[in-house]
């Protein structure tokens, strides 16, 4: 019975893991708000089954309530953390934590009421839901601590262990728990008299279910890495805006921070979107490169052929930059004729390579009226080694991208006195 007990125990963790990251992976599809709801309705099972239901596993007295789904939602916050921020973290800690104080003092009210008794009806358990309510409220402040802990911690463990993702999230989740089970097992031993085996059975439960859950991580970090996976055609968001005018709107707002020439993002949307993408690049341990394209001699351009002929040929090397980038890339104008690449996932090495590439796509099909080519000047930095922050990468590239200009531009210029040489066009 126990083995049996133990299957149905790891299978319940797998079925949350997987829904419950579902749900997160696609929140630009589904909408954030479809994972906070689950993370809330599963609260109140949560600390029901803590509460009342136990099993008996090989190594003690366990709920399934505590040491699946309780440790399940404090390792989706840290989840929840590693794609968003803490500013997002926080929001579904104070609404669970607001709830809960809402259904202490609406089941104090209820007591008050001249209760009628339905025919075959059953006596509802006040003094049972307002002891539901305790307990959850203590459960919710627990959480909080948890989660601010679990996020330190783990952003601690990422000065030793920077390329091990997994391994801090499985120590900072085992850590966390110990600590979370000494607290709830102190209000269950008070309010239900909880015997010691209940805390050492939920406790190595917790351990388990953290060394299954960093598994599943894992697995899920390799199927993040699926191309098909990363993004969807069409978003339900947008069959919404086909069908009211409130959802155009909203539409129309999230266009902000799309350059109105070339289509492109724009520096705003660069300095909102990029720190968090370095921060993902950095925990998984691939680094990331950034590339400030420079169009050489572009005043040039306006004075001999017009403004407006300039705006055509920043368009042009848009579309270069734009056919030239992955999918994953982020590609913004960053002012006047400058743009700025960024490559998730992408070493120094390869980001040369990519750039060489860029530069001579662009002097083949960018041309002038008067038919020269248009060339550009390439400047290149790589977090780690250049930098952890977008202000110092954009620092150290723009360095290099005016060393390429003073070596004669139509170039690529690596770290100092490293030069990828010209060969296809000319500045």
């Amino acid at each position: 019975m126990q083995v049996f007990n133990l299957a149905l125990f790891l299978l319940d963790a797998v079925i949350y893991f997987a829904v419950m990251t579902a749900f997160l992976h696609y929140r630009r599809q589904l909408g954030l708000g479809v994972f906070l709801a689950a993370l809330g309705v599963m609260h109140f099972m949560e600390t029901y089954l803590a509460a009342v239901f136990y099993i008996e596993l090989p190594f003690g007295t366990v709920s399934p309530g505590s040491s699946v789904f309780f440790a399940g939602k404090l390792m989706m916050i840290l989840l929840l953390y590693l794609k968003e921020d803490a500013a997002v973290v926080r929001q579904p800690i104070y609404g669970l934590f607001l709830g809960n104080l809402l259904t202490v003092g609406i089941a104090q009210i209820l007591q008050v009421h001249e209760v009628v008794a339905l025919p075959g009806g059953r006596a509802a358990d006040m003094a049972f839901l307002s002891e539901m309510g305790w307990l959850m409220v203590w459960g919710t402040a627990l959480l909080y601590v948890d989660a601010i802990g679990i996020i330190l911690l783990y952003e601690r463990l990422g000065r030793v262990l920077r390329s091990n993702v997994v391994l801090r999230f499985a120590i900072s989740g085992a850590a966390i728990l110990t600590f979370d089970q000494i607290g709830f097992y102190s209000a269950l031993n008070i309010l239900f008299g909880a015997p010691p085996s209940v805390f050492f059975g939920g406790w190595y439960a917790k351990l388990l279910s953290v060394v299954l859950y960093s598994l599943l991580f894992a697995v899920y970090l390799k199927i993040e890495q699926i191309p098909r996976l990363a993004r969807s055609t069409r978003e339900i968001t947008d069959i919404f805006n086909d069908l009211t005018f409130r959802e155009r709107y909203q539409a129309l707002l999230a266009k902000s921070g799309v350059d109105g020439l070339t289509g492109l993002f724009d520096r705003g949307r660069l300095e909102a979107d990029v720190p968090t993408l370095i921060h993902r690049c950095l925990d998984r341990g691939t680094g990331l490169s950034l590339i400030i394209v420079d169009a050489d001699h572009f005043k040039q351009v306006n004075d001999l052929f017009g403004h407006l002929k300039g705006d055509e040929v920043l368009k042009e090397i848009a579309l270069s930059l734009q056919a030239g980038s992955r999918p994953s890339d982020h590609l913004s104008r960053f002012g006047g004729e400058e743009f700025v690449l960024i490559l998730p996932d992408t070493d120094h090495d390869s980001a040369l390579t990519i750039a060489e590439r860029l530069r001579i796509a662009i002097c083949r099909s960018v041309i002038r009226p008067d038919g020269q080519c248009v060339t550009v000047s390439i400047g290149v930095a790589t977090a780690p080694e250049d930098g952890h922050a977008l202000d110092t990468l954009l620092g150290r590239a723009d360095e290099r991208l005016y060393r390429a200009k003073n070596d004669g531009r139509d170039n690529v210029h690596g770290r100092l006195g490293r030069l990828v040489p010209s060969g296809a066009g000319t500045a």
